[in-house]
């Protein structure tokens, strides 16, 4: 009997009988040998799932806890289990749920509801601020409220495609999504509590960009959002940090309804470690976005169904009728221009670059003035692009990413921004090809604010952690399209001080007989819409400590040269990068200088790799006249525009407003 070699170590033996088959063959007969299996497959382990829910249940691994010591064992959750440190974390959410005219938080559970089983175990915490039998319980009371705790920006993709409508994977990976009704901030909506600690400290009146409401309002709409959220089957909670300063950062909390805003945020705010979220506790400052949800036009200062409400002595922010992104961004931001020159901390909207020797530069400058293409330089490490601190440390980003612009991207022009648009990047109301994904950044149907949010480190020259030394050099940018600013300027510290209140550029703006001219346009500090305290007192900060670490101001004109915009020509970006370069390398400090009329400006006569004749505008104007009155009409601008800083005082007297005044233009 000839047996099949290959059959030995199997389960079967095969055996060729005398008996012959089909088309002569002979017969194969087959002999099983005992098994404890039915069947077996030798190409791989067996399986050790019995149901395909038990298949999906191994796919995912249970995320490793933290093993490195927290200060030893004195953490507020080191020396506990996970359980109770688990317990206490929803605790600390629940409470941050609270209504304030009812007896308890929601019932708070942690996990997506779609794929939590029923009777689960939930926390529950009770705040004994009203009596209950006053005012009840409501609904949500009965229901529990899942938390999504911190997700990753893959759980965050899963959630946004799977629940909200417009989300969409591009082509690079990113995450495309809508922001609704809104598609840009909403800076007549935005209210402050005024109250005993705010209103002596915050600027409030003429020019002033802080709107009041009274802290009966804000817990109006604070209870209308906490409702909102409440009664939702699950709703986002980020605890992040803002301030790449250990020394001095915040712990914020973000409640939020939608994915695409958990997943803004934690690209925009500092990423906790593990280690550090064991500690995170009770957060310093809470957003409650609510802003699928109306408020009530009916509502005492509302003038719309959109607010946006701070309460600083709460230290909360309430979100309404709103559901553009930037809102939170720029929300805190303002909170950080508060808590920080309490702390003698200088809060600063601009962007931030540190050479191989350390030497760290500030850029400011409104839109369009090249802030960004300027502070982005390959020779250089990015610290930040738009907000950052100054304190006695040095400086530091207050951000975990950038928010950039989309319109007219190209590779070219932006490469770092075009690269950065990948996985885990939001991408902003933008256009794409209904088939490929491609986004095309020419499109401006939906709006032209498209806008990319992404972790800094998606910036291959940043430099992390964000924070360098103190600047050698600030540099306030201006494109102004009169034509009469020099190319670069050295400022003394009052002139710094009032060209930094000042916030001065000029844009292109159509009249309406189609002739196209310059309109000044003016923003205290770079910033108007986020400062919360008077101009003066963030400028006497800046000089301050510009005078105690050796800082020098320069006015960069990226605008016009050799008449207004119709007649001259923009200056070009070659020579602009130059001087840049200049200011960066300290030669420029040792140049001769000449001053200017009327605005008293001192300006280099040469520059290396910059025409010599560009950099006094008197020398490329052909129309001397002209070049005069223009200068003038300037400079009355300018004077115009300072009117409404004057009556504030900073300390005892006007000394400081008088010496900043002087610096201005004289005619």
């Amino acid at each position: 009997m000839a047996q099949n070699k290959g059959a030995e170590n199997g389960r079967f033996s095969f055996t060729r009988t005398g008996s012959m088959g089909r088309q002569g063959l002979p017969k194969i007969q087959t002999h099983h040998e005992a098994t404890s299996e039915v069947c077996h497959d030798d190409s791989g382990t067996p399986m050790k799932a019995k149901t395909i829910d038990e298949l999906h249940s191994l796919q995912k691994k249970k995320s490793s806890q933290p093993t490195t010591p927290i200060n030893g064992t004195q953490g507020a959750f080191a020396a506990i289990s996970e359980e109770d440190r688990q317990k206490q974390q929803l605790q600390s959410i629940s409470a941050s749920l609270a209504s304030l005219t009812r007896e308890t938080g929601p019932k708070v559970v942690k996990g997506d509801p779609a794929t939590k089983s029923d009777g689960q175990k939930a926390t529950h915490v009770e705040h004994h601020l009203y009596d209950a039998s006053l005012f009840g319980v409501s609904d949500s009371a009965l229901k529990f409220t899942h938390i999504l705790y911190n997700l990753s920006p893959a759980e965050l993709y899963e959630q946004a495609i799977k629940y909200e409508k417009g989300s969409f994977i591009t082509a690079t990976g990113a995450l495309a999504t809508l922001s609704g009704a809104k598609t840009g901030r909403s800076p007549r909506d935005k209210r402050v509590v005024k109250d005993e600690e705010t209103e002596n400290e915050l600027w409030w009146g003429k020019g002033a960009p802080n709107i009041e409401m009274d802290e009966h309002t804000f817990l109006v709409n604070r209870e209308r959002a906490v409702d909102y959220l409440n009664s939702l089957d699950k709703v986002y909670v980020n605890d992040q940090f803002l301030n790449w300063d250990p020394e001095h950062r915040i712990k914020v909390r973000i409640v939020s309804a939608r994915a695409y805003h958990s997943l803004f945020m934690h690209n925009m705010c500092i990423r906790p470690t593990p280690e550090e979220l064991l500690e995170f506790g009770t957060p310093d400052f809470t957003i409650y976005n609510a802003g699928q949800f109306p408020c009530n036009r009916y509502t005492h200062y509302m003038t719309s169904s959109t607010s946006v409400d701070l309460n600083l002595s709460r230290r909360e922010m309430v979100i309404l009728g709103t559901q553009y992104a930037g809102e939170m961004k720029k929300g805190l931001f303002s909170v950080m221009h508060y808590l920080m020159p309490k702390r003698q901390i200088l809060s600063l909207h601009s962007g931030c670059n540190m050479g191989k020797d350390g030497d760290v530069a500030l850029f400011f400058g409104l839109s369009g003035t090249g802030k960004t293409t300027l502070s982005t330089d390959h020779n250089r490490y990015l610290i930040g692009d738009d907000e950052h601190c100054w304190s006695n440390n040095g400086v530091s980003n207050i951000e975990g990413g950038c928010y950039a612009k989309c319109i007219d991207l190209s590779k070219d022009k932006e490469p770092d921004i075009w690269n950065a648009i990948k996985f885990g990047t939001v991408v902003e109301n933008v256009v794409f090809d209904e088939h490929t994904r491609e986004v095309d950044y020419s499109e401006k149907s939906v709006t032209e604010n498209t806008r990319a949010a992404y972790p800094i480190e998606y910036i291959p020259n940043a430099k992390i952690p964000c924070v360098g030394p103190h600047p050698k050099n600030v540099i306030l940018l201006a494109c102004d399209a009169f034509g009469v600013l020099p190319p670069v300027s050295k400022l003394s510290l009052a002139q710094t001080m009032y060209h930094f209140i000042s916030g001065y550029t000029a844009l292109v703006a159509g009249t309406e007989d189609g002739i196209k001219e310059p309109q000044a346009t003016f923003s205290a500090c770079f910033g108007a819409a986020f400062i919360m305290m008077h101009p003066k007192r963030y400028a006497a900060m800046l000089s301050e400590k510009m005078q105690k670490h050796g800082a020098t101001g320069w006015l960069v004109n990226t605008g016009w040269s050799a008449g207004r915009y119709g007649t001259g020509n923009r200056i070009k970006l070659a020579y602009t990068r130059k001087i840049i370069d200049a200011i960066h390398s300290g030669t420029l400090l040792n140049a001769s200088y000449t001053k200017t009329e009327v605005f008293g400006l001192e300006i280099p006569t040469e520059i290396e790799g910059v025409p010599s004749e560009i950099l006094d505008p008197t020398n490329t104007w052909s129309d001397k006249k002209a070049y005069k009155d223009t200068l003038l009409q300037l400079g009355g601008l300018f004077k115009k525009n300072f009117e409404v800083f004057l009556n504030h005082k900073i300390g005892k007297d006007n000394k400081l407003t008088e010496e900043i005044l002087a610096a201005g233009p004289n005619f």
